[in-house]
């Protein structure tokens, strides 16, 4: 009996000392433990001196983490001594089992941890919910104040320092993340995107060698106020947002060079002959009217080839007789949708020049163009505009139509030349060919990208020049602000250190956001940002 009383002890409280287990009572719904304390005495909780002196004892009934399934509550014995010191306020107090119990405690602190890690990870409403499937009720409001009461870490000076804000109302408030870039951990949140809040948190902490962040002059500023003997380093990721940026207004300003993908003929498509399914017939493929025609004329001559007669046919497909001898007629599915009713005229014809019209031009949204017709006196439904456009989207020869959006250019000269594919890298050189601007540009975005794979931040200076000689406005904006934050983007294109991992952390502030449904403030999410 005494083995089997250790081994509970040990299998029940391997973390706690000083507890016997007296009693297990199992039953249907939950398990009731009896415990009580083996010291001989206890430190007064307020002078802290030992006292041996048992003035009376009661019951307490703390909750425990379930087990199997089923609630766990201890009933615990604990003693109130009399504090021997003359001199402390106290004339009694009760002892306290360390790890176990705390004053005006209900719960163990073991199921207090639990619940505060639960709602680390899931916030108020889902923690509750959570900790009711383990079999413990506990409000939402119970969780976020756990949370609340866990004390703050106190992590290292970091070496390394990361900078980034994060919106905590976006467009109108901002925090200021600041992540170990070297361990990938946080280690503090501003509750302001403020240069003094971030010059102050710096001075704190002399041992910062490093500070990466982006160009904001908030943080440049903050920065070197805070931190002057750091080096600050400009996040790669920013580096090439810039120049992206800075190409899709160039392409956009060169709109109109585009259109020589349009003019160019389409030797492919001119020499291909039109679909089978688009000869004669107004419904391509992909229409569910023509798919569903063509599937039962199929399945209707594959049944006749079997030597299944017409009416076992319309028996086996739940089809009358009259439909049956018109599928069989059929030499193909083509020749059921020929007839006047094709002929009809509608209450688009009329506007059809001008989507025709506007189709050329490059627009090819049929929800814009519907709103377009609709002041011009279109009775007609949306639906009847976009099947009108789909069709012209599916007909051969359309790709050739319309010149590609300047995003889409953009993203060609962005891109790695070996990833693009030989119709683009054709594409992109007959724009390139044609526009001698947007063949300087895509020389220096190309210049750049080889400045940042490679690490080669001394060439930045020559990039510089090169830029401000060629007429491109867009980039000659990106230069002077580059000049203007030059020796921390020269670090950024050098050093290995990039602020990419604070990125990553801004993406996870707004997830512990969205959790707490509004309740986020600024004490609480900090705690789960770094507690986590």
């Amino acid at each position: 009996m005494e083995e089997m009383v250790l081994r509970l002890e040990e299998l029940l409280f391997s973390s706690v000392r000083d507890i016997a287990v007296l009693s297990v009572d199992v039953s249907n719904e939950a398990i009731r433990i009896e415990t009580r304390c083996t010291m001989v005495g206890a430190e007064c909780a307020g002078c802290g001196g030992w006292s041996e002196r048992v003035h009376s004892s009661y019951l307490r009934f703390p909750a425990d983490v379930p087990s199997a399934g089923k609630r766990v509550r201890l009933c615990l014995r604990v003693r109130r001594f009399v504090c021997e010191n003359p001199l402390c306020e106290r004339r009694t107090f009760v002892e306290q089992i360390a790890g176990l119990t705390r004053r005006y405690g209900r719960w163990t602190e073991r199921l207090r941890s639990t619940w505060a890690a639960i709602g680390l990870a899931l916030a108020g409403r889902a923690g509750a919910r959570m900790a009711s499937v383990f079999g413990v009720s506990v409000s939402r409001s119970t969780v976020l104040r756990l949370v609340k009461a866990l004390p703050d870490p106190e992590p290292p000076v970091p070496r390394v320092v990361g900078v980034d804000e994060y919106a905590t109302r976006k467009g109108r408030f901002y925090g200021t993340v600041l992540v170990d870039v070297e361990t990938r951990r946080p280690v503090d949140l501003l509750p302001d995107r403020e240069a003094s809040s971030l010059a102050a948190w710096l001075a704190e902490r002399p041992g910062i060698e490093v500070v990466c962040r982006d160009r904001a002059p908030f943080f440049a500023e903050g920065a070197t106020a805070g931190a002057p003997q750091a080096v600050q380093v400009a996040g790669r990721w920013h580096l090439w947002h810039n120049p992206s940026e800075a190409a899709e207004r160039c392409v956009s300003q060169h709109r109109g060079c585009l259109g020589v993908l349009a003019r160019e003929p389409a030797e492919s498509d001119a020499a291909a002959p039109p679909p089978k399914e688009m000869t004669g017939s107004p419904w391509p493929t992909g229409h569910r009217f023509a798919d569903r025609i063509r599937d039962r004329h199929a399945t209707v001559h594959t049944l006749l080839a079997a030597g299944h007669s017409r009416r076992s046919i319309g028996r086996r497909l739940h089809m009358t007789h009259r439909t049956v001898k018109r599928l069989a007629d059929a030499a193909a599915p083509e020749d059921l949708f020929q007839g006047q009713w094709q002929n009809r005229p509608t209450v688009l014809d009329e506007y059809k020049p001008y989507l025709d019209d506007r189709w050329n031009q490059g627009c090819t949204s049929a929800w814009a163009l519907w709103e377009e017709i609709v002041p011009f006196g279109y009775k007609g439904s949306y639906q009847r505009v976009r099947a009108y456009l789909r069709e012209k989207r599916l007909s051969p020869g359309t790709a050739s139509a319309r010149p590609p959006t300047p995003r889409t250019v953009s993203g060609w000269i962005l891109r790695h030349p070996e990833s693009l594919t030989e119709s683009e890298q054709m594409r992109l050189k007959a724009v390139l060919a044609h526009c001698p601007e947007l063949n300087a540009l895509t020389g220096h975005v190309r210049s750049f990208a080889r400045m940042l794979t490679e690490r080669e931040g001394e060439r930045l200076p020559e990039w510089l020049d090169a830029v401000r000689k060629d007429n491109l406005p867009s980039l000659h904006t990106l230069a002077a602000g580059i000049d203007r934050d030059r020796d921390a983007v020269i670090a950024g294109l050098t050093l290995p250190w990039n602020s990419g991992v604070v990125e990553g952390h801004v993406n996870r502030i707004k997830m512990l956001k969205r959790q707490m449904f509004g309740r986020a403030g600024f004490q609480l999410l900090r705690k789960r940002v770094l507690l986590s």
